[in-house]
């Protein structure tokens, strides 16, 4: 059975290249968000077994909105997308709650094994 993701991040071509990695590799995109808050929203409706949260976002950063998911559902799996340099933000994701990370630019391979790693 297929995986359900959603995908929040305020670029609309790093939304696609992710969806675009993980329907490949089997996984079903359930829904996308572009900011934080959108992506709190999302989570409640589509219930997904992960999510892809980008860093920096406008409204809402990737840091506050994996807080809330974690306060909705302490068992949320959230792997963060970083881009390079984000070192401390990184970690102040995972304290928040977040179970990985990925590192743009993407690696397919990296996508996978981090996603298929939290699941379990």
């Amino acid at each position: 059975m297929s995986k359900k993701v959603l995908v929040v991040d305020d670029a609309a071509f790093m939304r696609m290249m992710l969806k675009d990695i993980l329907t490949k590799n089997g996984f079903e995109i359930v829904g996308e968000a572009e900011n934080g808050a959108v992506g709190i929203v999302a989570y409640q409706k589509f219930k997904p077994d992960i999510v892809t949260m980008d860093i920096t976002m406008p409204e809402m950063n990737g840091i506050d909105a994996v807080k809330a998911i974690k306060t909705l559902d302490a068992g949320a799996k959230i792997v963060m997308v970083s881009a390079m340099g984000q070192q401390s933000m990184v970690i102040e994701a995972i304290q928040a709650g977040a179970s990985d990370f990925i590192v743009k630019p993407f690696q397919p391979e990296r996508v996978i094994d981090a996603l298929t790693k939290v699941l379990g």
